[in-house]
């Protein structure tokens, strides 16, 4: 199982230099999932800089994937998560999302870098 965090599917979406390491993943669908705070996560993103269009076709990608919705047990992990590891509330969201489904998770977020479970590939 995968996930690829929020700052992944933008560098896919907008085909950066690191889009390549996100294809794999993302492709791989029946394997792909998506903690719900990724979608609001790039939505914002692409609608700040695209419009509202681009954001709907944004999500109606990542819904491909199965859509996992922030329970009571992972806001619960996240936040023990993000005390362990000085998370942000979003990645220690998606990070106990991961957790709970024996996922990888893809990211060229610095924040996951030293953390195992993750596959991190810095910025270009």
């Amino acid at each position: 199982m995968n996930i690829v965090d929020s700052s992944g599917w933008l560098e896919y979406f907008s085909e950066g230099p690191n889009a390549g390491h996100y294809a794999a993943p993302l492709n791989d669908v029946p394997a792909l999932i998506v903690p719900v705070i990724t979608i609001y996560e790039v939505f914002k993103v692409v609608i700040r800089e695209s419009g509202e269009d681009d954001g709907m076709q944004a999500v109606a990608a990542m819904q491909k994937g199965k859509v996992i919705d922030l329970t009571q047990d992972i806001a619960m992990a996240a936040s023990r998560l993000g005390l362990k590891h000085h998370l942000p509330m979003a990645d220690s969201i998606i990070l106990a999302t991961g957790r709970a489904f024996g996922c990888i998770i893809w990211t060229q977020d610095s924040d996951f870098q030293h953390i195992d479970g993750v596959k991190y590939f810095p910025r270009i």
